[in-house]
């Protein structure tokens, strides 16, 4: 038999497997369908086979990146969480996910990456503090300009800026998009009865970010919390599918702090850190100048520690031992 792909993607943080949508839907789809899956957590896309994260590497050495292409490949390996579905309940799961995309997905892009208070407060900091150097001196901020622009292509406009009548907007298809959702659930544990699917991967995928993290400005997550019965959806695939990663980031989230940074955790005495940082300020300067692919690759091999692998049997059950 050959052995399990490999799905790297971001490692978590808030009381979930990963703070990324993307690699959040991955994740519980793969939960979903029982896959078994070798998972590599890592704070740097540079780990990864295409350079950006989740990426899956199948059985045959092919790498891929999008959701529903990673998701489409499970399938074809007979990891089919959809399996029992009609073609109605096919259909509404389709309809559904085109709607998160077109109503939904604008307005987290903005919550997180746009909206100043949230995006210097957190998202930037976050990444900052868990990337290796030199990436966390750019990176935040080349993701930022890559949401931007995603957000002007999803919205048509390529002048679209940050203010509050676009805020006021976004919050509100937001809404109406989760009420919807909501209204869809009722009542039931997943969205088509007893066994999750895509869709229920999808709609974790979006909102447990928003339930789970502490965004100064938390219109979405108020809101979400209204909705009973969605966030209870959340909190229930992370007790059923991710035990562990609540638990475990709770403790980790305060290991790394007092030093503000993940990358130098490990140096024993105080003045070697702060001469380290004298150094990693003078090479953010000569980094901006100097930087290349190669040098990227060589300083992020520094932080192969925190990116130790967990083998998952499916996968999930350890997937908290890939963490550094």
């Amino acid at each position: 038999m050959a052995a399990p792909a490999e799905l790297f993607c971001w490692e978590g943080d808030w009381g979930l497997p990963s703070v990324s949508t993307d690699c959040l839907v991955v994740l519980a789809y793969a939960q979903f369908a029982g896959a078994p899956l070798k998972l590599r957590r890592t704070s740097s896309p540079w780990r990864s086979p295409s350079g950006c994260l989740p990426a899956l590497r199948t059985e045959q050495r092919e790498t891929l990146s999008r959701p529903a292409d990673i998701i489409i490949h499970l399938r074809k390996q007979k990891y089919n969480a959809d399996f029992d579905l009609s073609a109605k309940e096919g259909a509404d799961s389709l309809a559904f996910i085109s709607l998160m995309e077109e109503k939904l997905v604008p307005a987290l892009i903005y919550a997180f990456w746009i909206e100043p208070k949230n995006y210097v407060d957190v998202t930037r900091r976050w990444y900052a503090e868990h990337m290796p150097f030199p990436l966390n001196f750019f990176m935040p901020g080349r993701m930022q300009r890559q949401q931007l622009e995603k957000l002007r292509l999803l919205r048509g406009d390529e002048t679209l800026e940050a203010g509050d009548e676009l805020e006021k907007e976004l919050f509100r298809d937001a809404a109406e998009c989760m009420n919807l959702l909501s209204q869809r659930l009722g009542s039931h544990k997943f969205f088509f009865g007893d066994s999750p699917s895509s869709l229920d991967a999808y709609v974790f995928g979006h909102l447990a970010p928003v339930l789970k993290s502490r965004l100064p400005n938390s219109k979405l997550q108020q809101h979400l919390k209204t909705l009973d019965n969605l966030s209870g959806f959340c909190c229930n695939i992370l007790l059923l599918y991710f035990p562990r990663d609540g638990r475990d980031a709770s403790s980790q989230k305060t290991a790394p702090q007092p030093d503000g940074g993940a990358d130098f955790d490990h140096v024993p005495h105080k003045r070697r850190k702060q001469f380290l940082s004298a150094l990693v300020a003078l090479g953010a300067m000569l980094s901006y100048a100097l930087l290349t692919g190669m040098v990227s690759i060589q300083h992020v091999q520094q932080g192969a520690l925190e990116d130790e692998p967990a083998h998952l049997q499916p996968l999930g059950e350890h997937e908290d031992e890939g963490d550094g």
